[in-house]
This record gives structure tokens, sequence and C-alpha cells, in this order.
């Protein structure tokens, strides 16, 4: 190739990849056709087609600046001393429980009850929250309230209680709905998860941008919602799309079809693919050990070019101190193994993974305080939305982290320098950050979100935070033997 066409294909990329985060609108060709299609569908199936399209393809980014309206933060509102007095009384709660003081546990989770609220100030809706799981730790009822649970997503809605699209009921449909609502005010309000995802997928476009064939293996695939964007933007390729191939893995749902949710991702990102003109296949694995999935079952093609990913879900997998096997090092192995193009791996920078309960929980209590503290200072009190994410979804991780043990407890992050030392063991480098896009996401955080937000980097990670404190991690990874 010669430099004029070098210079212009370069070109052709930065622009198709500046657009990125731009609002994009599905093609005027396909109305008649999602028309007609929509009208063969139950009220509440289009209300969530809808709503997909508004989330997943970026058209609500004109409300932004309403819902993002910088809120004075309410721990500031809020006397210190209640604060101080609610954080002290839950951390002395929880040195009675570990020291096995059940009367003296009780009654603390009583005053704690008296005092919090959900929806009053940043730890008073925490503590209604740990209240709920120090109550379910001393009852041994932890693993009961989280039975049958998919694990839910730090910072995300992906992985909810609802088990998506287990059935196309109107009452499975609307929670659906509403749980799309909550993760459209948490985007617009928060960074963390739009910014992870479009570092994902600006990596992916970057470097497969010559492919023909580009084969995405999601590790937690759930609803698809990282995937209609890049959909969209792979349809502007100057030279054509390459043909698309999804493996999406996930747990399996209980009851008679556990691929059923899987198959219904598939069958959505094949109706965005159809609409932008993308030669596509999919291929949905659900299991409930993925270190047990062997290369095969990927169904790798030849010549395509592969890209591993896996948004805040390895944190799911047990460590050490549960199996000696170690599932985490298990599925690194094999993702190695498969000598991918490229591995993008996002994960919670948290350490309430320790086998020490007190330690634990004093860790928990300061990721979900600067959690929670980040919404009072961007939502209103009493945003329905805010209230189903705190009370349902961090709720159910909160419980999970502090009422169960061993196999039943699957929230267990670890900080992006213990993931750093994993990868690097299963036979990983580290690829440097682009430039290019590391700006381009600074500029949205700054432009689009509150000023405590920050994005930044260290070493070969993009880090996500609020204020002082790291709360996410982004890096891309190949194996040692490749070249980038």
């Amino acid at each position: 190739m010669d430099n004029n066409s070098a210079n212009t294909s370069k070109l052709e990329d930065q622009t198709v990849l500046s657009s990125f985060d731009q609002p994009l609108n599905p093609p005027d060709c396909d109305k008649d056709e999602r028309s007609n299609e929509q009208s063969a569908m139950y009220a509440e199936e289009v209300e969530l087609t809808e709503m997909f399209d508004m989330v997943l393809l970026c058209t609500y980014a004109k409300a932004k600046k309403v819902i993002n309206s910088e809120i004075p933060s309410e721990v500031e509102k809020s006397p210190n001393n209640a604060a101080l007095d609610l954080k002290t009384l839950l951390t002395s709660c929880a040195q009675s429980v570990a020291s096995g003081d059940q009367e003296s546990a009780s009654e603390k989770v009583k005053q704690i009850r008296q005092e919090s609220s959900p929806t009053g100030d940043t730890y008073q809706r925490l503590a209604t929250i740990f209240a709920d799981g120090l109550e379910a730790r001393l009852s041994r009822g932890g693993a009961t309230l989280f039975k049958g649970e998919l694990p839910s997503l730090p910072l995300s809605l992906e992985g909810t209680a609802v088990q998506p699209h287990a059935a196309l009921t109107p009452k499975r449909m609307t929670n659906a709905a509403d749980n799309l609502k909550a993760y459209h005010v948490h985007l617009s309000s928060c960074p963390f998860i739009k910014v992870s995802m479009s570092f994902a997928n600006k990596m992916i476009f970057q470097t497969a941008h010559n492919s023909t064939t580009l084969h995405i293996i999601d590790f937690g695939i759930r609803y698809g919602f990282q995937w209609p964007i890049l959909i969209q933007h792979l349809s502007m390729m100057p030279h054509g799309p390459p043909k698309l191939r999804i493996t999406g893995i996930d747990l399996p749902q209980p009851g008679f079809r556990p691929a059923e949710g899987l198959e219904e991702t598939g069958c959505r990102l094949a109706r965005y693919c159809k609409r932008f003109n993308i030669p596509f296949e999919y291929n949905a694995i659900a299991i409930q050990n993925w270190e047990r999935i062997k290369i095969k079952d990927l169904k790798l093609g030849s010549g395509e070019f592969v890209a591993v990913n896996c948004l805040f879900r390895f944190e799911n997998l047990s460590d050490e101190t549960v199996d000696v096997e170690c599932p985490r090092d298990a599925v690194l192995t094999l993702i190695r193994e498969l000598n991918p193009d490229i591995f993008v791996q996002s994960v919670t920078n948290a350490s309430y993974n320790s086998p020490f309960f007190v330690t634990l929980f004093q860790e928990a209590l300061l990721h979900y305080s600067t959690l929670f503290d980040m919404f009072d200072a961007t939502l209103p009190r009493d945003d329905q939305q805010r209230l189903h994410f705190e009370q349902e979804l961090c709720r159910r991780e909160a419980i999970n982290v502090i009422a169960c043990e061993g196999a039943e407890r699957v929230e267990r992050p670890e900080t992006y320098e213990q993931w750093q030392v994993r990868n690097v063991r299963a036979g990983f480098k580290i690829l440097p950050l682009n430039q290019q896009v590391m700006k381009t996401l600074q500029d949205k955080v700054e432009a689009g979100y509150h000023r405590d937000f920050v994005l930044y980097k260290n070493g070969n990670w993009m880090l996500q935070g609020w204020k002082d404190r790291i709360i996410c991690a982004s890096s891309c990874w190949i194996p040692l033997h490749r070249s980038y």
C-alpha cells in the first residue's frame, strides 16, 4: 500500500472511530420492516425493543444534560456526625457478628434500622441494605435470599435477578423494561459502564478493521448490551463490514430451557445485524462452570480475527480460596490457548474478597458508600430508577457479599493490580493504551458528567473513579508469543 492510500485508510478509520460516542439512528430503509415486526409483538415487547434502541444506539444523548445536572451531594448537606455514627454502628455490628455475639448483633441491627431509610442520605440508604445482609448472615439466610438468582454486575444492570428473556410474558417483559429504564438512567448519570464498553468496542474495532471475519467471544454476554453500537459502526467501514460471529457465554437460567435467555440475546443481535446489513452468526453457550468450556465448543474458524471480551464478570468466578483448581486461572488459561488477537477485560477495583469477615465488611462498606455518594451527587433522592438500582441490584450484591460464604458467595472482586498478576502468570502481556481513545473518552467524561468523576491511566490500565477512589479498570492483552 502506498503512503497516500495508507494515510487515507488511517483517516477513514479515525473518522469512524471518533463517531462511536455520537448518537446514530437506524437506517431509514428499515422503518417499514421494523413497524411490521412490531405490529406482531406484545405491547410490552414493543416497549422493550424501543427501549433497547434508545439505550443501545445512544439515542438518549440529548436528554443527558437534564438527567445529569449536578446535584449538591446529600452527604455534604447531612450532618457528618450522623453518617459517622451509622458507619461506626454498622462496623460494630459486623464485629459482633464475627465474634458470634448474636444478642448484641441483633440489637445493633434494630438500632441501624431505626436510623436508616431507603430514601435518606448516603449512609441511611446504604444502612438499609447492609442491615439486611447482617440480618441474613445472623439467620444464615443469605444463600436462601440469593438462591436461583444470577450474580449481579457491579455498576451495571446486566446481571439482575430477572432471568433475561426467560418467558415473553407481560410481567417478564415489564420487568425487563424496568431494568432497561434503570440502566438508561445509570448510563446517563455515571460513565463507568458506558466508558468501559466504548473502550472495548473502540479497541476491538481498531485492531480488527482489516479483517474479513470478526469473532467476538463474550464471557458474560447477558442482554448483549455492548454490541449494537459496534454492529452499527461496523456497517460504516469504508470497504464494507466484516462477517460478525459472536459466541455468547453465560450462566444457564433455571428451568427446562437453560439457554433461552442467551438465545433471545442472539435473536436480538441478529435483528440489529439485519438492519445494518452485517453478515452474522451466533453461538450460545449456557454453562455453570466456565472453566469446563473446551476450545472446540467455541467453534473457531480459520483466518478469523478473535476478540475475547469480559466486562466485570470474572470476579464472579471462584478463586483459590474456594477451589484449589482456581476457576479464574483456568479460564484465563483457556483464553490464552485460544490465541486471541485481543483480550479486553474490565474489572471492579475492590478488595472485599477477604476471608476475614470484618475486613471484608469494611471494604464492602467503603466501596458501596462511594457508589451511593456518587448517586447522591448525580440523581435526585426520589428518582425511582435510582431506588430500583440501589434497593434491588446493589442490595442483591451486598447481601451476597455479607451473608454468604464459600461457593455461595459469588461477588469476589479483586484489585486491578491483582488481576495484572493473574494475567501475566497465565501467559499474557498487556497492550499499550491508545492515546487517541483515551483522549476521546476523557473528553467525553469531562464534558458530559459530574466534575468528581475521574478517568486516567496507570501503566497500561484505564482507571475510572469517583473523587479519590478507583471504582473500575480496563485493559487489553495478548498472549506472550504474539506481536502487536
